[in-house]
């Protein structure tokens, strides 16, 4: 799954999970992340992740259901 997935480019070193999700478009609003991540339907490098704060840096994948996308 990870090979397939689009990168998305981020600016800086690194960014948190919340918001790479909105640049993603992965959700709409933050409120949306937020539910998401308590459901624990998504994913970081393959492990359920439940912090909306988690830092993430180029090469980890996020997952969203089928959806994977590749911080770049």
């Amino acid at each position: 799954m990870a090979g397939d997935a689009r990168t998305v480019t981020i600016r800086d070193d690194s960014i948190r999970l919340g918001q790479f999700l909105k640049l993603a478009d992965l959700v709409d609003a933050g409120g949306d992340a937020k539910a998401l991540l308590a459901q624990g339907d998504i994913t970081v490098n393959g492990e359920a992740e439940t912090r909306r704060g988690r830092q993430l840096v180029r090469g980890d994948v996020v997952a969203v259901g089928s959806i994977a996308v590749r911080v770049g």
